[in-house]
């Protein structure tokens, strides 16, 4: 019994990784909805590997460093897979120029800062109530969910048919991941509404962009948490 106890969150935490092993192989093969369904697998289980390990109280240096090796699969390697993907159709064309490789390389940028983001992040302990730069999983939501839309959709073809913009959503949701702007952590410090407001009109909004706009409304759910978080930055504590 006390083994189960002590290696349920580890157990969770390499199903995690698990299904971001398998999602990645899907990516590159083109098969985006098997990928989708593995991130959702990889989030629920990225959550309650954390759920137990406190439930149980059986944190430790292992499980917290298996962490963040399986974050960096499902949303460090996953995001930088899909800017690879969509980068790919350039070649090796920038602005009209011919560059000695193929640009769909420098999606993996993402990956690198996924890493560093990570890294940084286990070293900070204020992060509690709130984060410092996007984190990982929200970021893949949102790089993914973009990519997502337009494969099954054709929503969002100004921006994959643009190089240009997709190198520089590349850039800004790396300088995201490890920037010092305050994110907000669905955690909440009491049950009084005035000190969980900001959560309210987060969720609220949020509930309003999935109903109305569906599987579009993923990634556009991302950028309005992004807003709510940049508008409240003075609660967030």
């Amino acid at each position: 019994m006390d083994f189960i106890k002590n290696n349920l969150a580890n157990a969770l935490t390499l199903a995690n990784l698990f299904a971001g092993c398998v999602g990645a192989i899907h990516l590159i093969l083109g098969d985006y909805q098997t990928t989708a369904i593995c991130l959702v697998l990889s989030s629920i289980f990225d959550f309650f590997d954390g759920f137990v390990a406190r439930a149980v109280k059986s944190n430790s240096n292992l499980g917290l460093q298996l962490d963040s090796l399986a974050d960096m699969v499902s949303f460090g390697l996953i995001p930088g897979l899909t800017m690879y993907k969509a980068l790919e159709p350039f070649g090796t064309e920038l602005l009209g120029l011919h560059f000695p490789f193929e640009i769909k390389y420098l999606g993996l940028i993402v990956t690198v800062f996924s890493c560093l983001r990570l890294a940084i992040f286990n070293l900070d302990e204020e992060q509690r109530y709130y984060f410092k730069g996007l984190n990982t999983p929200t970021n893949t939501v949102l790089l993914f969910g973009l990519y997502y839309a337009f494969k099954e959709t054709g929503t969002f073809s100004f921006l994959f048919d643009n190089e240009l913009l997709l190198i520089l959503l590349t850039l800004l949701t790396s300088w995201l991941l490890i920037s010092p702007i305050k994110m907000m952590a669905m955690k909440f410090k009491s049950k009084q509404l005035k000190d969980n407001y900001p959560k309210v009109v987060l969720l609220v909004g949020g509930i309003a962009i999935l109903a109305i706009f569906q599987i579009v409304g993923i990634p556009m759910l991302v950028i309005y948490y992004i807003l709510v978080s940049l508008i409240f930055q003075g609660q967030l504590k």
